[in-house]
C-alpha cells in the first residue's frame, strides 16, 4: 500500500511539474508576442489580435496560465508537498478528466474532420494526454492519502 501511494505521489509530482512548464510556457506566449502565438497554434485571429496591442489574447493566454497553476498546485497537494485545498479528490479527477479528453478528441476528429487535423492538434493532444495520464494513474495510486 505504502509503495502504491509513493508511486501515486510521483507520477502526481510530474504532472504537477508538467503543468507548471505548461503555465509558464503560456506566459512565455504573451511575452512573445504574435510570432508566438503563431508558433504554439493559438491560431490567426489571436495573433492578429495580439500585433493590433489587443488586450484579449493576453488575457485568455493568462487565465489558462493561471489555471494550469492551479493545477499544478492540486497535484502537489495530491504529492503531499503542499497544503491540501477543500476537495482535493474532487479536484484531481476533474483535472485528469479534462487532460484526458482534450487528448482523447483527436481521435474523433482523426475520424469525422480529418481535413481540420494539423500538427498542432496531434502534438497538443499527445501531450495532454500523457499529462492526463501522469494525474489519473498519479491520483488513483495516491488515492488513499488525498483525504
Amino acid at each position: 500500500m505504502e509503495a502504491s501511494i509513493a508511486l501515486g505521489q510521483k507520477l502526481l509530482i510530474v504532472g504537477g511539474v508538467l503543468s507548471l512548464i505548461a503555465s509558464i510556457l503560456h506566459i512565455g506566449v504573451i511575452i512573445g508576442g504574435p510570432d508566438w502565438y503563431r508558433f504554439f497554434g493559438a491560431g490567426e485571429d489571436m495573433a492578429k489580435m495580439a500585433e493590433q496591442g489587443m488586450l484579449r489574447p493576453a488575457m485568455i493566454t493568462l487565465g489558462i496560465a493561471l489555471i494550469l497553476a492551479a493545477w499544478a498546485y492540486f497535484a502537489f497537494a495530491g504529492a503531499g508537498l503542499v497544503w491540501k485545498p477543500p476537495l482535493l479528490r474532487t479536484g484531481l479527477i476533474a483535472i485528469c478528466t479534462v487532460y484526458l479528453l482534450r487528448g482523447l478528441v483527436l481521435f474523433p476528429m482523426l475520424i469525422f474532420v480529418s481535413d481540420k487535423v494539423n500538427s498542432f492538434a496531434v502534438w497538443s493532444s499527445l501531450i495532454v494526454l500523457v499529462y492526463g495520464l501522469f494525474y489519473a494513474i498519479g491520483t488513483w495510486k495516491a488515492w488513499p492519502s488525498l483525504s
